[in-house]
């Protein structure tokens, strides 16, 4: 009788500073999982976009902290940055394949988090019902 493979959770702990500035989960996942930085993905789905194009797809972005994730993408190889020398000028971003790997894993997190919202609902209402006693 085959026995089931062992499997080990993840390694996420840490027992100092150093050992979490060398982590590779926590590295990778802090520069993608912020609320702006995957919303950018998503708004790349599609096709490059210019800047302004992605502000007005999010909408409630400040123009600092749309540029301040997008360089962080770009950093981190998730998207590419094209300067077209015009004229006029136009700078446009689109997902690198890692970004479009990444975009693929988003997608289901998106998915399920519209489906969920219902229930996320009557939980915080439960809850706040509860601490209000």
């Amino acid at each position: 009788m085959k026995s089931e493979p062992e499997v080990s959770m993840l390694p996420v702990g840490v027992n100092n500073k150093a050992e979490a500035s060398n982590c590779s989960i926590r590295s990778v996942l802090s520069n993608v999982t912020g609320k702006w930085r995957m919303i950018i993905i998503l708004a790349l789905e599609d096709e490059p976009k210019r800047f302004g194009a992605i502000k007005r797809c999010i909408g409630d972005v400040t123009q600092r902290v749309l540029t301040e994730n997008l360089r962080g993408l770009q950093r981190d190889g998730y998207l590419t940055r094209t300067v077209d020398p015009g004229p006029p000028v136009a700078v446009s971003y689109e997902l690198t394949p890692l970004g479009r790997s990444l975009l693929e894993l988003l997608k289901p997190l998106v998915f399920w988090s519209h489906e969920q919202m219902e229930h996320v609902k009557t939980a915080r209402m439960e809850y706040e019902r509860s601490q209000s006693k």
